[in-house]
């Protein structure tokens, strides 16, 4: 399942984005990844599903942030997929 979410490009470019470790709600995903914002909801809950991705309410925002608890292993893979580079 975790493969199968960082394949996708607009996940992959999500998991980017919250990589560095800060929090990020759909609406600044939407705008940097030009997604719409049911696409992009659906994307992050593939994350959350892999549990790449966990949220929290902030009032009517709900930012997303990378899960603190990933094994190594897993954050390992992450940052291998993250440092290639695309060539097409």
């Amino acid at each position: 399942m975790i493969l199968a979410a960082l394949a996708e490009p607009t996940r992959l470019a999500a998991i980017r984005m919250l990589h560095d470790g800060s929090e990020h709600c759909v609406c600044d995903l939407m705008s940097r990844l030009d997604a719409s914002q049911s696409r992009m909801s659906r994307h992050m809950q593939v994350l959350k599903q892999a549990a790449l991705v966990i949220d929290r309410r902030d009032a009517q925002w709900v930012p997303n942030r990378l899960n603190p608890d990933l094994p190594e292993n897993i954050r390992v893979l992450i940052d291998a997929a993250l440092s290639e580079e695309i060539v097409t």
